[in-house]
């Protein structure tokens, strides 16, 4: 998506993350047409001299005032409405990924395949090519174009699991099973971080996820 808010936000790799930016711009493009609306009318107030003591009321400006954010408001609830049951909608999802937060780390267990669990921690900065405070020594692999659904959970306190480029941002919170939906559209290395704070390393448990092809991603599950 090549709009000029790509240059503020990362680029979207999901269908869902598609449609926030959407969202993001038709409700900038609101904001500032109402900004410029508010500042026109400031500014005549200022620069006119047009005074009267005998206008007590005027109900046509009353009703348009009042109908006017009225119409507003539903030209942003009606796509953000229709964007929140897109991302809470479970759309027959081919594979099972179950995310438990930890202090100061990531688990996940692919329990569809034979049990495979593995541990996630933020790589030391000790080689110059890693991505600083965003890299894992275990990545999770999924396969692009495949819907996916997270069960996030945590051990001990609330963390969140985050993916701003993918959309997706679940709570992982203890005693609890919480899900979420992702489908990324293009192979790559996507960065998260836990969005909640959970304590004093919070900044240090990040979250790296790899897409690859289908073929890649069986190679991989064969190897564990």
């Amino acid at each position: 998506m090549n709009t000029w808010m790509s240059k503020i936000m990362q680029d979207s790799v999901s269908p869902i993350m598609e449609q926030l930016m959407l969202f993001h711009d038709h409700t900038m493009m609101i904001v500032m047409m109402i900004t410029m609306m508010v500042s026109y009318m400031i500014i005549t107030i200022f620069v006119n001299k047009l005074t009267s003591r005998l206008i007590l009321e005027n109900q046509t400006i009353e009703l348009i005032w009042t109908l006017m954010p009225a119409v507003t408001l539903i030209f942003i609830a009606l796509p953000s409405l229709r964007i929140l049951y897109l991302i809470e909608e479970s759309m027959k999802p081919m594979m099972t990924i179950k995310v438990m937060g930890n202090q100061w780390y990531w688990s996940y267990e692919y329990s569809d395949f034979n049990e495979i669990q593995f541990e996630s921690y933020m790589k030391p900065n000790s080689n110059l090519s890693d991505f600083r405070l965003l890299d894992t020594d275990n990545r999770m692999i999924i396969p692009f174009n495949t819907m996916i659904r997270i069960l996030a959970s945590s051990s001990d306190v609330i963390h969140s699991w985050t993916i701003p480029s993918v959309g997706v941002k679940i709570d992982a919170s203890p005693g609890r099973i919480n899900q979420g939906n992702m489908m990324l559209t293009r192979p790559g290395i996507y960065f998260g971080q836990c969005s909640e704070i959970c304590g004093s390393n919070h900044s240090f448990m990040p979250i790296s996820l790899e897409s690859v092809n289908m073929k890649s991603f069986m190679k991989w599950i064969n190897t564990k």
